[in-house]
């Protein structure tokens, strides 16, 4: 058996500009941080990574990188427990959850690796591959650019797209069929307002998304506002799904959610709902629920346990996050007639990082 004792631990950060503005129905960005974590044991390195703020790897340096060297890698529980504790009276949710998430994810990588086995294997694989949808259609991209963009992923073969709206809510329903006519009848629309709208305003939006197709409708109020979700879930057209959970950070946000029956559709975002050990619990509660899955963003991270849960109905291919982890990461895993396929030939998550071309966008 190999030596499982962590030697060394390593966190970085690196900010990408995105390719052009960006926003949605409630923030503009124009560049993504990500924060990545490297765990060495017995000669391999586990990563992880959560996008998030430089700060996250402050806090990281500062809390939880000391839990860390010379613990046995394998005991991933205790581990788990242990960084929860030490960020109790700053908060768990947040950055703190971001950068637990990083932390528990390099774990599940290293234990592959030191397994010698790829993490859906470890976990039980459920799912040969998983169904992804195009996510992009920022409220920012001129019509022109949304139809190339979904149209673009429909002539890929992807059967689902998603766009953004609720920044000019008086221009939703031109842009949604713009949309529309990009990608044509046989593609899925879904559409995500951030929580752009109000209560009412919400379900006249719903009507008229429904009549172009639309059948997803993401955080059409905010994620807090649990009874407008469950009003919207209740009144929506018939085959509008609502949904929302990617501002889950701990279990018991999952819980009051279904609790609620708020949604149709839980969102799950291993990235932010500390790792692949939270993603686990929540996959157990949507399980207990009858609710099923989907994954928020970072698809080279959630493809793995993705395929090991048998409630995960599809993941999101986020246009900002497929172009960084294509960038820097060797093991990246493309799709083939809308779908991707862990690569079994490679252990744990099976990617490896590109330091060398990543150091233009350290910080």
């Amino acid at each position: 058996m190999k030596d499982t004792a962590i030697r060394s631990v390593t966190v970085s950060a690196y900010t990408v500009p995105t390719d052009s503005p960006e926003s949605d129905g409630t923030l503009a960005w124009d560049k993504t941080t990500l924060v990545l974590v490297e765990l060495e044991a017995g000669g391999r390195v586990g990563i992880g990574y959560t996008y998030s703020g430089v700060a996250t790897a402050r806090l990281l340096q500062d809390k939880l990188i000391p839990l860390l060297e010379g613990v046995d890698a394998l005991a991933i529980a205790a581990r788990w427990w242990e960084m929860q504790v030490v960020v109790r009276n700053l908060g768990r949710f947040g950055l703190a959850a971001a950068a637990i998430s990083a932390v528990d994810t390099a774990l599940w990588d290293l234990k592959g690796k030191l397994l010698e086995l790829p993490l859906v294997t470890l976990l039980g694989q459920y799912h040969a591959d998983m169904m992804i949808y195009g996510s992009g259609g920022f409220t920012a991209y001129t019509h022109r650019e949304l139809s190339s963009q979904l149209g673009g992923w429909a002539e890929q073969g992807l059967l689902a797209v998603k766009m953004k709206v609720g920044r000019e809510p008086h221009r939703d329903a031109e842009r949604v069929g713009c949309a529309r006519d990009a990608i044509g009848s046989g593609v899925q629309l879904f559409v995500d307002a951030n929580g752009a709208y109000a209560r009412k305003q919400a379900l006249e939006k719903a009507e008229v998304f429904s009549a172009h197709g639309v059948n997803w409708f993401e955080e059409p109020v905010s994620s807090d506002d649990l009874e407008g979700l469950r009003m919207v879930r209740d009144r929506a057209p018939s085959g509008l799904e609502v949904s929302a959970g990617e501002y889950g950070y701990v279990p018991v946000d999952f819980r009051r959610m279904l609790e609620s029956g708020s949604v149709d559709v839980l969102q799950v975002d291993a990235t932010r709902c500390m790792g692949i050990s939270g993603f686990l619990r929540v996959t157990a509660l949507s399980d207990a629920f009858h609710i099923p899955l989907s994954t928020h963003t970072a698809p080279a991270l959630h493809l793995h346990p993705a395929c090991a849960t048998r409630g995960v109905r599809h993941m999101e291919w986020f246009h900002d996050h497929v172009r960084i982890e294509r960038m820097l990461f060797d093991g990246f895993v493309e799709p083939a007639r809308g779908r991707l396929r862990p690569d079994r030939s490679r252990p744990g998550l099976g990617l490896t990082f590109r330091h060398r071309d990543a150091e233009r966008f350290a910080v």
